[in-house]
């Protein structure tokens, strides 16, 4: 491996582009990487340059393209290229691709640089829901992730033509997220780090519920979700297979995650409690709401003239995260739950901790101006054996980061 990353020179990326449709999307993959300081090298197939020329590829990544180990010999670029790399990101990965890097096959110089990268590496597939669900695609897939790989679940959507369905290749945005984060924990480790969540099954909510009032009004919160996603997009890069259940964030969904959308504290609770059921671990951080209104009005609630203004009763709706800790699908899952405070924080915290019988919260200040809708976060994690885990102010990735980082042992 090279050691740009250990010297703070430019991380070095090798973007491996397999043949299929969605290789025009690279290019804004590569875009990224290229304008977020990594030094990035591009190794087509020879049929993705049916899709996207070398001259476009040469011209975005300022490296000369090429697509054999026959050219320049004498830098011995099959070896060469994947030893240097910090690391490999194969997008669009084919299902031809996933089969011969799981096969250890060297018929070219992106499958050569596969077999001599020490680095971690991410594929993102992209390919037809049928080829994606073969049990030969599957089974290569499970091949590549017990080896250490980073397999992102394809997005679901529109494929080629009028087929629709899960194989589209995820948004290169979020791929790129996934990228930084590899990049990052292979930087804090000093040395390839292990995607330790692999083979793991995790269940996160995000957001704030919404309990309505009429057609046009809810009770609501301030929560945003972006803590929830920081844990999802975390957890997809360090191996997890991830089932996000989300309440009303309007975020785009995070690369290689199932995403469940929700609405209201009812909703939240069946599509968690289906999901947890095989899941190793539940980290409940959506904000939900502790009441809804006991009537729904079907028209519009209006003010008159001369008449007070209505009386809500309010209804206490189900604690999802007491619930799923006290009926766990199986005496090994790990519940982690989230607290928000505005007062005495870790005294309510600890209490929480008590009455909610979780084995992991986490405990933070929030209001009007904090938290909540931020891009930064401070709390500290409680542990049901007394532990306390103090996580400074700092970017909710690491916040997220700190909590997978708990739960790993716990699984063990």
């Amino acid at each position: 491996m090279g050691d740009a990353v250990g010297t703070g020179g430019r991380p070095r990326v090798v973007l491996g582009v397999s043949g299929g449709i969605a290789a025009y999307k690279a290019c804004e993959l590569l875009r990224r990487l290229t304008e977020s300081g990594h030094d990035v090298k591009v190794v087509p197939t020879a049929s993705a340059l049916n899709f996207v020329g070398a001259v476009t590829w040469s011209a975005l990544s300022g490296h000369n393209v090429s697509t054999e180990v026959w050219s320049d010999v004498h830098e011995v670029p099959h070896v060469r290229i994947g030893q240097h790399a910090d690391l490999v990101v194969v997008a669009p990965a084919t299902a031809d691709m996933l089969a011969k890097a799981a096969h250890g096959l060297a018929d070219d110089l992106l499958t050569n640089t596969l077999l001599t990268a020490r680095c971690p590496v991410v594929f993102a597939p992209a390919m037809h829901t049928e080829m994606w669900e073969h049990p030969a695609t599957q089974e290569n897939v499970a091949t590549l992730r017990r080896r250490g790989a980073v397999v992102i679940e394809p997005a679901v959507g529109r494929l080629t033509g009028v087929d629709t369905g899960k194989g589209r290749l995820p948004d290169p945005g979020e791929i790129f997220e996934i990228c930084r984060h590899v990049l990052r924990r292979h930087r804090l480790a000093r040395g390839v780090s292990a995607p330790d969540l692999a083979g793991r099954h995790v269940v996160i909510s995000a957001g704030g519920t919404r309990e309505p009032l009429d057609p046009v009004r809810y009770l609501g919160n301030r929560s945003s979700g972006k803590q929830g996603y920081a844990l999802a997009r975390t957890a997809a890069a360090r191996g997890a297979r991830v089932t996000l259940v989300e309440a009303n964030t309007g975020f785009a969904d995070p690369a290689g995650v199932d995403v469940v959308h929700v609405g209201t504290a009812v909703q939240l609770r069946e599509a968690v409690l289906k999901a947890a059921a095989d899941a190793d671990a539940v980290v409940m951080a959506a904000a939900v709401a502790d009441f809804r209104p006991a009537t729904y009005a079907e028209g519009k609630i209006k003010k008159k003239d001369g008449v007070e203004a209505p009386v809500v009763t309010l209804v206490r709706n189900p604690d999802i995260l007491a619930e799923i800790s006290a009926e766990r699908a199986r005496a090994d899952q790990v519940i982690v739950g989230f607290a928000a405070e505005t007062d005495d924080v870790l005294a309510n915290g600890r209490d929480k901790l008590r009455r909610k019988g979780c084995d992991l919260l986490v405990v933070n200040e929030v209001g009007e101006r904090k938290t909540f809708g931020a891009e930064e976060n401070e709390a500290v994690v409680l542990a049901a054996d007394g532990g306390e885990t103090p996580v400074p102010h700092g970017p909710k990735e690491a916040l997220a980061d700190t909590v997978w980082d708990l739960v790993v042992p716990r699984l063990a």
